[in-house]
């Protein structure tokens, strides 16, 4: 599982402590291996290290506790509607697409949800 430390809130307005959950689920085309989703989860957790806007983050294969038809997802907790795009539109989350993701995903969703904390800790 990948885990991205917690980011200073510094920049933050004080006033709000609600924040953006973006998770997206990714279900892969039947030839990706584990080595692909090893080289993937590497790639997300340099990502997310060099991506400002991000506070905390983790990918990871599902676990399957329950039944779904998700194989991974990623979860990333941002300040603003204005840090969501600037992650999602970064140079390096598109790196990673190109690199990884648009050659493994047979079929993605995403959802945004309002979060109180920064952290998955």
């Amino acid at each position: 599982m990948a885990e991205h430390p917690v980011r200073p809130r510094d920049h933050l307005d004080e006033e709000s402590s609600t924040m953006i959950l973006h998770i997206a689920q990714f279900t892969w085309k039947p030839e990706v291996t584990a080595a692909d989703v090893d080289a993937l989860t590497t790639a997300l957790e340099q990502m997310a290290a060099q991506i400002p806007q991000i506070l905390s983050y983790r990918a990871a294969a599902n676990l399957r506790v329950r039944p779904s038809t998700t194989d991974y997802a990623c979860a990333a907790i941002v300040a603003d509607a204005d840090d969501l795009a600037a992650y999602l539109d970064h140079p390096l989350h598109k790196a990673v697409y190109d690199q990884h993701l648009g050659r493994m995903v047979a079929e993605r969703a995403a959802a945004q949800l309002p979060i109180e904390s920064g952290s998955f800790a």
